[in-house]
Parts: C-alpha cells; structure tokens; sequence
C-alpha cells in the first residue's frame, strides 16, 4: 500500500479552450492532485528534505497553468502530471482539472488522469 498527498480544488484562471472569447478571456480551473508516494523516510526524520514538498510542488503547478495556453483541459492534466512526477519521490499521480461553465447546464466539466513514473 502507498502512502497518498492529496491537493483539492487549487484555484487558477488561466487561458484554456478552443472558442475564440476563450483564447483571450481567463478562465477558472481547479485542480486537484492525489499523489503516491513513500512517507516512511519523513515520518521517520520529520525532515522536509525527506518529503515531497508540496507547498513548492503546488506552486509550480500554479505558475505552469496559469502561464499555459491550452487548447484542451486533457492536455493541461497531461502536462500537470509530467510536472508532478518530475520529483522522484512521486512514483505515481491522479490529476483532476475541473473546467466550470464549459457546458451549458453542467456545473462543471473535469478531467481526471492517472500517470505513474515508468
């Protein structure tokens, strides 16, 4: 069994979709992140150098999405979980991009993929 670091719902207006006003006005989007790692070495050393920092890793995220220009939301999952499994502690990732308002009577549309380090 793994140990998991889960992110919910970070907040990012960013550029995302295929339709005109789309490529010029900011949008929400709200990520989510599950992410598999071994906690043992942490809890042991209760030393951050031991763990997956996920202050800096959501902060990358953040930077990268809200400077992207995706056309598609699976896109934008695929290149968040690239980013998360850059860390080596991360052996595998579970993204979630929820694109409010991007179907008319749906709340929201998501994304959801699951990516692990080969």
């Amino acid at each position: 069994m793994s140990d998991l670091i889960h992110i919910d719902d970070l907040h990012i207006r960013t550029i995302i979709g295929i339709n005109p006003d789309e490529r010029v006005n900011r949008q929400d989007v709200f990520v989510s992140l599950t992410l598999e790692t071994d906690m043992r070495a942490a809890a042991a050393s209760d030393n951050i150098e031991d763990a997956v920092n996920y202050r800096t890793l959501t902060k990358e995220v953040f930077d990268m999405v809200e400077q992207s220009e995706f056309l598609l939301v699976e896109r934008m999952a695929e290149e968040i979980a690239r980013l998360c499994l850059k860390d080596e502690r991360v052996t595998a990732v579970r993204v979630r991009v929820d694109k409010p308002g991007a179907l008319r009577f749906a709340r929201s549309v998501a994304v959801e993929i699951e990516r692990e380090r080969e």
